[in-house]
């Protein structure tokens, strides 16, 4: 008899547990197939201390391959699944389709960021639900306080200085805290004219900061934050977010150039695209987490609705604390579906929750034991230590370093802003220039706010998604052909070289040098400013003109034509290709 085949989608915290349970039980009696975007699983507790410099990106990232030694690794994302023939269709990173049989199929998709319909937030803010997103703000923060002090404007200087967060829940509160000690430390060693210092804002609707919590946790992390002169606002929210700035819901509008949008998160869109009943957009499990009627699919984590036993009527909350016994859960029922173990149902014993407020400051109830301070500090770094799967000896140097070392306050460009939307159906992958499209229907059936609009077609293309974009349909500006050199400095060179091919086969001809003409093998130019790939407006809270970035501004007189001119057999020049691409707020990172 051939063994079972085991397909995992997605691997966070549901799906990695899923998999390396799976991996030890199954003892080479099934074959493991885990597909996912990226190939690490991400600790994403961790991940406001990559923004504020405390870790480098690849110390909370574990390596899948390296760490399930026995499970077979496919890179790809899921867009679409036939129950009926078990088979999940996916994308890989360059493009290519494929599709994996299951004898046994676990959902373990998890989240994407939550939006709502507030006019500005789809194109100004950004999500917190990836690496790309932490990178992109720990280099958007920094930069904002190196301009705001070269700027000459005072109103210009404390628009960049103000940081605004949406969303007091774990992930809200800790940027904002990690946040602040981390732009302060910045304007302590170089002060800004006229004694302008970072102004953090967190913002929620909530009567409280970390409203999912108990009155402890959530009065320590209100003390703290205001002790550092974090401006908490509650009962207040966004709406609307403009270029320079955002109105509350207050009346009051706030000069600046960021929004870290941290409202929660919502199921993956995939799960809808099943067609199995949700809810509130999870899908409905039983209490051994299979999906009713179809027992060979199982589904855990954040896309899944599972009963709490406990508390008869309600299902868990989308923590990762949940999400992480899941995994185990589901790997022992679907051992016990060949043989291996009985299956249970899934029970969970309430252990306590920490939130770490940067530096020696954290709010933690260990085992319901209320703690405060450094002491809950200690408790709340001991815990990601003994939570993480790997690199526990990098982190833990990580931090040794950062208690006796200043901070390196540098910005290395890598993620811009453009490529982290916060409306995407993937944030753990940064859109890049010819990446092709992974699910077509995210860009096709999306609406509300983010929804594809004129401005968001490529040069040549009537939507954002299609496979081959048509020849560009308008010339770009000459400022727009400087930022491709600054992505491709190669695009020049090669120009300059065919140029002097050219002019060398005259045979020493003296009517001066050869017209020369654009390579034909010419790297993808970078995307316009006003589209999706290009860089945000001056003033967006995005970031900054491509001429500001790393890597300065190119030479204004680099030959070589401007992209979207016609050659010179008189066809345009095309543009880039396609990119690619709990109800409360998530504990991505809580326990």
């Amino acid at each position: 008899m051939s063994r079972p085949r085991i397909v995992i989608v997605g691997a966070g915290f549901a799906g990695y547990r899923t998999a390396k349970e799976l991996s030890r039980k199954a003892r080479g009696k099934a074959d493991i197939t885990l597909l996912n975007p990226t190939d690490y699983f991400l600790y994403l507790p961790l991940l406001p201390q990559v923004a504020a410099g405390i870790l480098e990106p690849r110390r909370v990232t574990v390596s899948l391959s390296g760490t399930l030694p026995r499970v077979r690794l496919v890179l790809g994302e899921a867009d679409g699944i036939d129950l009926d023939a078990r088979t999940v269709h996916y994308t890989d990173p360059e493009g290519e389709r494929g599709s994996l049989p299951y004898d046994r199929l676990v959902l373990a998709v998890g989240s994407v960021n939550k939006l709502l319909p507030i006019p500005g937030v789809a194109e100004y803010a950004h999500g917190f639900r990836g690496l790309p997103e932490a990178l992109y703000l720990r280099d958007h923060v920094t930069r904002q306080v190196e301009l705001a002090a070269a700027a000459e404007d005072r109103a210009d200087r404390e628009a960049r200085c103000t940081f605004v967060v949406v969303g007091a829940g774990y992930t809200g509160t800790e940027v904002a805290a990690h946040g602040q000690l981390y732009t302060d430390a910045q304007v302590r060693k170089h002060p800004l004219r006229g004694g302008i210092r970072p102004r953090w804002i967190l913002l929620d609707i909530a009567d409280r900061v970390l409203p999912e919590l108990d009155e402890h946790l959530s009065t320590t992390a209100d003390r703290t934050l205001r002790e550092r002169g974090v401006e908490v606002r509650m009962g207040t929210s966004v709406k609307e977010a403009t270029p320079d700035g955002v109105l509350l819901t207050d009346g009051e509008f706030v000069g600046t150039r960021t929004l870290v949008w941290c409202v929660g998160v919502r199921p993956d869109p995939l799960v809808e695209s099943t067609g199995q009943p949700v809810e509130r957009g999870r899908l409905v499990v039983d209490p051994y987490l299979q999906l009713p009627g179809r027992p060979e699919v199982f589904a855990c984590g954040d896309a899944a609705a599972v009963p709490d036993l406990d508390n008869p009527g309600s299902f868990t909350p989308m923590t990762a604390q949940h999400a992480w016994r899941h995994g185990k859960t589901v790997a022992r029922n679907i051992a016990a579906s060949f043989g291996v173990g009985e299956r249970q149902p899934y029970r969970h014993k309430d252990l306590g929750f920490v939130v770490d407020l940067g530096g020696v400051k954290a709010a933690a109830n260990p085992l319901h034991i209320p703690l405060s301070g450094p002491a809950a500090g200690a408790v709340t770094r001991g815990y990601h230590l003994a939570a993480m799967p790997g690199n526990r000896v990098r982190v833990a140097a990580d931090w040794l370093l950062d208690a006796v070392l200043p901070r390196q306050a540098v910005q290395l460009g890598l993620v811009r802003s453009w490529s982290v939307p916060l409306d995407t159906a993937s944030p753990e992958l940064a859109r890049v220039p010819g990446r092709p499209q992974s699910r077509e229907e995210e860009a096709a059936a999306r609406s509300g706010p983010g929804a594809a609009t004129a401005r968001d077609t490529l040069p040549g293309q009537e939507a954002v998604g299609q496979d081959d974009p048509g020849p560009a349909k308008e010339k770009r500006s000459v400022k727009e052909a400087r930022e491709v050199k600054d992505v491709e400095p190669s695009a020049g060179e090669a120009v300059i070289t065919e140029a002097k091919a050219r002019e060398d086969a005259r045979s020493g001809s003296d009517d001066g040098p050869a017209r020369s003409r654009p390579a034909e093998n010419r790297p993808a130019d970078e995307p316009a400013k006003s589209r999706p790939g290009g860089e945000p407006a001056k003033n967006q809270p995005g970031g900054e003109p491509a001429k500001k970035q790393p890597g300065g501004e190119p030479a204004r007189n680099q030959p070589g034509r401007v992209p979207g001119e016609k050659q010179d057999g008189g066809e345009p020049r095309p543009g880039p290709g396609p990119v690619q691409r709990t109800d409360a707020d998530s504990a991505e990172g809580d326990s």
